[in-house]
């Protein structure tokens, strides 16, 4: 297929049948790039009602510079990946302090930023300032994939490099913000994944090789299956006084720099810390549950503990069982946190 046909077809689909009326559809780049982070490994409908609640509570990127990180991560809470968060917040202040607080225009300095590749810059970029720039985010890998026959798992140095190279090769030289998002919203609503693509609807079905011979469900190449880790942890639900013990997450791996309860490889060492702490009960374990992050599945065992004296302070900070849920917590945390504050 030539460049001007996939590119032409795309905008003339994107204009009758693209999402139209996202609240981040504007040319406001503090809202562009609030979205770009937000939908990074998460969907769109997810995404509607976080981007509207942490606008009401930072409305400018100014407003984010200036805000506690504390604050940042209770807004972010249940949207995962928190390292998004705190990147956020650090590329807030380095625009304020590097750009004089006019966030920058230029893909290159746009990538520069915390937290912004190479393709959420060049969206950005598009979308924002109407910069002639090539996307490549897995919705467009697999567009690009099927529609031109690309074998090889995109993850793969070349393949990589073979999908940028077509990127760059297809932007056409006007409407460039219409074109960006005809190629997220054909990936994300009829180029989906498996076999599960709307292919009859498709403005690029005529001529897409992976429609035409049949490998609408083998491309792109999947990742390598290899086998993913279980960890177990025990989390301990410490009340004392109407209050619940949380202790600060370290400021970088999973959940850095959250609240969350205090973990123990078992229910010895939770009993142990009782002895050390104060006087009390460990009572019966609640139900274990899974939780699936990215590289590893955690397997969490939930341990009350009810103190009826304490005497050595424990590290952390005890916050009231009715208003712990809304601090900023991890999601597994924030069910357990609720749990635990309804009456017996």
């Amino acid at each position: 297929m030539e460049q001007h046909t996939f590119a032409d077809r795309l905008i003339a689909w994107q204009k009758d049948h693209g999402r139209h009326g996202l609240p981040w559809q504007v040319s406001d780049p503090y809202r562009v790039w609030l979205s770009e982070i937000m939908l990074q490994q998460t969907q769109v409908s997810t995404v509607l009602g976080y981007y509207e609640r942490f606008l009401g509570r930072f409305p400018t990127l100014d407003h984010l510079a200036c805000a506690p990180l504390d604050d940042v991560l209770e807004y972010w809470s249940g949207l995962g990946y928190y390292t998004r968060a705190r990147n956020l917040h650090k590329a807030a202040i380095m625009v304020m302090e590097a750009f004089s607080g006019v966030f920058p225009s230029r893909r290159e300095d746009i990538e520069r930023l915390p937290g912004v590749g190479r393709s959420t810059a060049a969206a950005i970029a598009a979308f924002a300032f109407g910069q002639r720039e090539a996307i490549l985010d897995g919705n467009v890998k697999r567009v690009f994939a099927r529609v031109f026959g690309i074998a090889g798992f995109p993850g793969e140095k070349t393949v990589e490099n073979r999908l940028w190279q077509l990127a760059e090769q297809l932007l056409p030289e006007q409407e460039i913000g219409a074109y960006t998002q005809g190629l997220m919203d054909l990936g994300a609503t009829v180029c989906t994944r498996g076999a599960r693509a709307a292919c009859t609807i498709c403005p690029m079905v005529t001529t897409c090789v992976a429609a035409q011979t049949g490998r609408v469900a083998e491309l792109p190449t999947p990742r390598p299956k290899k086998t993913i880790p279980t960890r177990h942890t025990v989390m301990m639900l410490a009340v004392y006084d109407g209050k619940v013990l949380l202790q600060r997450r370290p400021p970088t791996g999973i959940w850095g720099g959250l609240l969350s309860l205090p973990e123990f490889d078992g229910s010895l060492a939770v009993e142990n810390w009782l002895e050390a702490q104060g006087e009390g009960d460990v009572l019966p374990a609640w139900d274990d549950f899974e939780h699936v992050f990215s590289h590893y599945k955690l397997i969490i065992t939930p341990l009350p503990v009810r103190l009826s004296a304490l005497t050595t302070e424990p590290s952390g900070v005890w916050l009231p069982l009715n208003a712990a849920p809304d601090a900023g917590v991890p999601a597994p945390v924030k069910r357990l946190l609720l749990q635990l504050a309804q009456p017996d």
